[in-house]
C-alpha cells in the first residue's frame, strides 16, 4: 500500500527534470487556458511518471477543478463523451487532449451524489447510472459502476490505481505535487497499489493486467502485496467487458514490449481467465517469435504505425496458435513449473 502521508510533496521547478519544452504544446495550451479561466488544471498520470523517466508519453492528460461543461465552455473543440465516466476531449486534429474533472473514491454508490453531479454540470441530460449500498451486498462484489463524484486534487490521487501513476504537474509553477510516495517509487522501480490491492482489484480486475503492463513495459518490480492480491484475484479477470480486455491486448501488442509482456502476464496466469490458449501456448516458439518479430517492427517507429492495424495485430496472436509447433525455448518448461510459487507467496 501506499505509505501514509501528512501532506503532498511539492518539488521546485528546479529540483526535477521535466521541462515545459517536453510537454506536447496543445495539451500546453489546455492547461493555460484553464488556468487563466481561474480553473486548478495538472498534467496528471502516466505522462508525469514518463517525463521523470526520459520517456515520451504517448498521451498528456489533464486534470482540473473545471467540470466538464465548464470546460466545454472555453474550448469550441471541445466534446464531452463517457457515461460512468465522464470526459471532456479538446480536439486538435486527429488528437484529442484528454480532460478530466478531479474524482474522489466512492467504494458503495450514492445516489444522492449523483443528482449532485448532474445539478453541478448543468447541462448533462442524464446522470450517470448508480447502484445502491443493499445493490452491491446483493452483488457481494466492490466492482464500480459509477465514478462521477467530483472532487479535490489530493482525493483524485487517492482514486488513482497505482502510486507512480497520481503525480501531478503543476502548469502554474512548474512544481510537481505528490500525495501518495509516487516519487519515492519511482527511484525505487516499484509498482505499488494505492490502498490495499485486494479491494482496488475487485473494483476494477483489469487494474491486475496494468500492473503487469506497466512492470513489463518499464522493468518496474510488483510490489509483494499487489503479486499476492492478484493471485488472489485473478479470476475476477473474466467478470471484465472482453471489447475493454481486447483493447489492452491491442495497446500491449503497439507497445513494442508484447513478447516480455505476455510472459509475464503468463507468469502471474492472468491470461488464464481472459485467453486460455494464450496461457497454455504462452512459451510456444511460434508465439514468442511473432510477438518479437512485431516487437521489431514497433520498436523502428516513435509512436505506433498505421500499419499495425488491429487485424494484423489480431492475427499476430492467433496464426501462431493454429500453426504451433511443439518444441519450446529453453527454459519454458522451468516457467511453467515456476508459476506454482506465485500461489504460494
Amino acid at each position: 500500500m501506499a505509505p501514509p502521508m501528512s501532506g503532498p510533496v511539492i518539488v521546485a521547478r528546479a529540483d526535477h527534470p521535466i521541462s515545459r519544452t517536453s510537454i506536447d504544446p496543445d495539451a500546453l495550451k489546455v492547461l493555460t487556458r484553464l488556468n487563466d479561466a481561474h480553473y486548478t488544471a495538472y498534467l496528471v498520470g502516466g505522462s508525469v511518471r514518463d517525463l521523470l523517466l526520459g520517456r515520451r508519453p504517448k498521451d498528456f492528460d489533464v486534470g482540473t477543478s473545471a467540470h466538464p461543461y465548464q470546460i466545454k465552455k472555453l474550448f469550441r473543440n471541445c466534446w464531452i463523451i463517457g457515461r460512468r465516466f465522464r470526459l471532456a476531449h479538446v480536439k486538435f486534429g486527429d488528437k484529442a487532449i484528454e480532460v478530466a474533472t478531479f474524482r474522489q473514491h466512492i467504494p458503495v454508490a450514492d445516489p444522492d451524489s449523483a443528482a449532485a453531479d448532474a445539478a453541478a454540470d448543468g447541462e448533462m441530460r442524464e446522470a450517470p447510472e448508480v447502484t445502491t449500498a443493499a445493490d452491491d451486498v446483493a452483488n457481494k462484489d466492490l466492482l464500480i459502476h459509477r465514478d462521477n463524484t467530483f472532487g479535490t486534487p489530493e482525493e483524485d490521487a487517492f482514486r488513482r490505481d497505482f502510486t507512480i501513476n497520481a503525480l501531478f504537474y503543476d502548469i502554474a509553477d512548474q512544481s510537481i505535487i505528490d500525495y501518495v510516495g509516487g516519487l519515492q517509487d519511482i527511484e525505487a522501480r516499484v509498482i505499488r497499489s494505492i490502498g490495499d490491492p485486494n479491494a482496488r482489484f475487485q473494483e476494477d480486475p483489469v487494474r491486475m493486467l496494468r500492473a503487469v503492463v506497466l512492470g513489463a513495459r518499464l522493468d518496474f518490480t510488483l510490489d509483494p502485496p499487489v503479486v499476492e492480491a492478484i493471485a488472489a484475484h485473478r479470476h475476477r479477470l473474466a467478470q471484465a467487458a472482453p471489447a475493454r480486455l481486447i483493447e489492452e491486448y491491442y495497446k500491449i501488442l503497439r507497445s513494442g514490449y508484447a513478447e516480455k509482456t505476455f510472459l509475464a502476464l503468463a507468469e502471474h496466469k492472468l491470461l488464464e481467465p481472459m485467453t486460455p490458449e494464450l496461457q497454455q501456448h504462452a512459451h510456444d516458439e511460434g508465439f514468442l517469435d511473432a510477438l518479437d518479430a512485431l516487437d521489431s517492427y514497433r520498436q523502428r517507429f516513435e509512436s505506433a504505425p498505421p500499419t499495425l492495424s488491429n487485424p494484423i495485430l489480431l492475427g499476430t496472436m492467433v496464426v501462431p496458435l493454429g500453426l504451433m509447433p511443439s518444441r519450446q525455448r529453453p527454459g519454458a518448461d522451468e516457467h511453467a513449473d515456476g508459476d506454482d510459487e506465485l500461489d504460494q507467496e
